[in-house]
């Protein structure tokens, strides 16, 4: 078992580090919001520090799970920061999704400083990081990530390392350039669904055993057909995912058209005060 801290305690990071702690894994906690820092330790035991360097102090892997690129350089760099915290030889664990530039200067910090870097981006919403059963897709030095993936398997399904430093985020953008189109057709088959006067439970039913079927589809139909969005991963966060997505694709050349209207899409959702309903809200733009 391993001295850990885990940095951000928001829909993903409080039940994360609750596992952790099941575990059996020595958990200090940070968060912002010292409320749930409060609420975290009140359920699971453990301790809480007052600043990511308390938290890191003496933790053999820190992990995180922050909104952004700031937020994450707010976390680890300055004098308050976990890498001032960390003893040489820790190894900090990125869980959040941000650019693969913030990760590679956040990366060579470490360096800098004797400590190991793995970013490790998942996917499985709110969901999987209740039930630890996430998608774990990692970059880093192969050794960092041999001590790292025993802790994180804690709440992951599968964790797997994709290459370098930056490669984690990279496939982290591939997953969320995949669902944004996902997600967008199966809005428009429900509504079509909808509006031709079909049982959308007898549709999914059928259509879901072919071809066209999916996890979104499967474990979301249900809750869009009846305008229910309030399942974690929000609009705001996947708008801010995509825009690292458009960015990146631009840098490398790679045509993203499907993703950039979606994005747009996205930004209507917004609009109709959407900001933090989940991902399957698109469907509201085409039924209200």
């Amino acid at each position: 078992m391993a001295g850990t801290a885990f940095l951000g305690l928001g829909v993903m990071g409080f039940p994360m580090a609750g596992h952790l702690a099941a575990a059996g894994h020595a958990v200090t906690v940070f968060n912002r919001s010292p409320g749930k820092a409060d609420a975290w330790t009140a359920r699971h035991g453990g301790r809480q520090a007052p600043t990511p360097r308390e938290a890191a102090q003496g933790a053999e892997f820190v992990m995180a799970c922050v909104g952004n690129d700031d937020d994450l350089r707010q976390v680890c760099l300055g004098p308050d920061g976990a890498f001032a915290g960390m003893a040489r030889g820790a190894v900090f664990v990125d869980h959040t999704t941000v650019s693969a530039e913030v990760t590679r200067e956040l990366a060579q910090a470490a360096g800098q400083a004797g400590l190991g870097y793995v970013d490790a981006p998942v996917s499985g919403g709110q969901a999987g990081a209740e039930n630890g059963q996430l998608s774990v897709m990692c970059g880093g030095a192969q050794a960092d990530y041999d001590r790292a993936a025993p802790v994180i398997d804690a709440y992951a399904r599968i964790c797997r390392r994709m290459g370098d430093v930056g490669a984690g985020q990279m496939t982290k953008m591939c997953n969320q350039i995949a669902i944004a189109g996902l997600v967008q057709a199966l809005s428009e088959s429900l509504a079509f669904a909808q509006k031709a006067g079909l049982d959308v439970s007898e549709v999914v039913e059928v259509i879901s055993q072919g071809a066209a079927g999916s996890w979104q589809m499967v474990n979301r139909h249900a809750t869009m057909d009846r305008g229910e969005f309030d399942h974690g991963f929000a609009v705001d966060w996947m708008r801010k995912d995509l825009s690292i997505c458009l960015r990146t694709g631009d840098a490398l050349g790679a045509a993203l058209p499907v993703t950039a209207l979606v994005d747009q899409f996205y930004k209507d959702v917004q609009a109709m005060g959407g900001g933090r309903w989940d991902t399957s809200a698109l469907i509201a733009r085409l039924t209200r």
